[in-house]
């Protein structure tokens, strides 16, 4: 086996184990909230505090995370992670437990979970090899629809089994197997691209700088815009789904898991299409195709006929499949364009402003949804997909932007077959999105 598939394999694994056990806590969690207070603000309440540093933090976490050993920031966040778990299943076992803990803990989760996504997004791209982008992003995006499917499921059944206490436990020990492989494994540090005489640029100028490299790159804000008018779309939309099952199909809970559970199977079959695939040699066209195409996914949703819910449960599928190869296409393209050294400040950007747009589309997509009818903001929503993956063709910058980063790429240091093909290194400095 070569080196980089060892390294990438344990770690990821690792990461992966971790996050089965994190979803199963976070059921148990939620569901302890909602017996103990049968409110929907104190929920609602929970899932702002869980969001804020992800939006208020995570550009600043990204300087860091390019400053720092990326290494380390994974090992400490991930123990600080099952830290808190650990301390959760203290409180429930010594009958201590208070709701006013669950928003500590969903902000203290969050905050380590800024700095560990942040670290392992970028260290990816400097352990997998360039061509194998695309694949690795398919792994994650079957992991996803997969944990979408069988996460609350594997929560409700070990309720069944063990006490919350123990559930917590279970986190704490699966965080273990995420730190495990990093006391085994390297992790490179990318070369910086904004040094002066071997030092470290101070904070603030090292944060000025990713506003530099990602304002003074047209390609790259256009992707950044793409993702946004995606995130406003898409959250509101599939966060109505309970409202479009009861109101405009007459359904029930059966119902409402048969959507979910649909969709999360279409997550997981483009995952594995994209895992096996590899994505197309311009896998920015291959993003905007799947954005048109689940535009048109939305409308069969939007326009099923109230006795025809199947029609919709197969938009479902479709809309999961077509958004697990849209992610993964853009996620390659954004490791494969932006340089290593940046992707710390620019993902951390990109995915703040991304993350900030779920709840402004909410607040439009509500009121829209209860004056004009739930089936209306589906309509809006492909509107925007269709219009936005369009509009992409048509930019230039855009769509030219993987040509782009290969021209920048010349301009610096080595060539191209020094780029992770055995250490996963890239040595030569990218520039791209996500």
């Amino acid at each position: 086996m070569e080196r980089w598939r060892a390294r990438f394999i344990s770690i990821w694994s690792g990461q992966t184990l971790s996050a089965v056990g994190s979803v199963a806590a976070q059921f148990a969690l939620v569901w302890w909230v909602t017996e103990k207070t049968e409110s929907a603000t104190v929920l609602a309440t929970a899932s702002l505090v869980a969001m804020a540093p992800s939006i208020l933090l995570r550009p600043f976490v990204g300087v860091l995370v390019d400053r720092w050993n990326r290494k380390r920031v994974m090992m400490i966040s991930d123990s600080f992670i099952a830290l808190v778990s650990l301390w959760l299943a203290y409180l429930f076992a010594a009958g201590a437990m208070e709701v006013w803990h669950v928003y500590v803990v969903m902000l203290a989760r969050s905050f380590g979970g800024a700095f560990h996504h942040t670290a392992t997004m970028a260290s990816m791209t400097l352990i997998v090899p360039r061509k194998h982008y695309a694949r690795i992003e398919g792994l994650n995006q079957m992991i996803d629809g997969g944990l979408g499917v069988l996460g609350p499921m594997l929560g409700a059944f070990l309720m069944m089994l063990l006490p919350v206490h123990g559930i917590m436990m279970i986190d704490f020990v699966t965080a273990a197997f995420a730190v495990l492989p990093l006391f085994f494994f390297s992790i490179p540090q990318p070369e910086p691209i904004d040094e002066e005489a071997g030092e470290k640029p101070r904070f603030w100028d090292g944060f000025r700088s990713g506003l530099r490299y990602t304002l003074g790159w047209r390609g790259l804000l256009a992707l950044c815009g793409l993702l946004v008018v995606l995130n406003f779309a898409l959250s509101p939309a599939f966060s109505l789904t309970p409202i479009l099952v009861l109101k405009a199909f007459g359904g029930d809970k059966i119902m409402l898991g048969s959507f979910n559970s649909a969709m999360g199977l279409g997550t997981v079959a483009g995952g594995l299409i994209l895992s096996i695939w590899g994505g197309s040699r311009r896998k920015i066209l291959a993003t905007l195709g799947a954005v048109v195409s689940m535009g048109g996914s939305l409308f069969l949703i939007a326009f099923a006929p109230a006795g025809m819910f199947y029609i919709a449960i197969a938009g479902y599928f479709l809309s999961g499949g077509l958004m697990a190869l849209g992610n993964g296409n853009l996620r390659a393209v954004f490791r494969g364009v932006v340089h290593p050294s940046m992707q710390g400040r620019v993902g951390s950007l990109m995915g703040s402003l991304a993350i900030a747009m779920s709840p402004i589309g909410l607040l439009i997509a509500g009121p829209v949804a209860d004056a004009i009818g739930v089936r209306s903001w589906f309509m809006i929503a492909g509107s925007i997909l269709v219009l936005g993956g369009l509009a992409g063709f048509g930019m230039r910058s855009l769509r030219n932007i993987e040509a782009e980063a290969e021209e920048r790429r010349a301009v610096h240091a080595q060539p191209e077959e020094a780029v992770g093909e055995t250490e996963g290194i890239p040595s030569a400095p990218p520039s791209d999105p996500t």
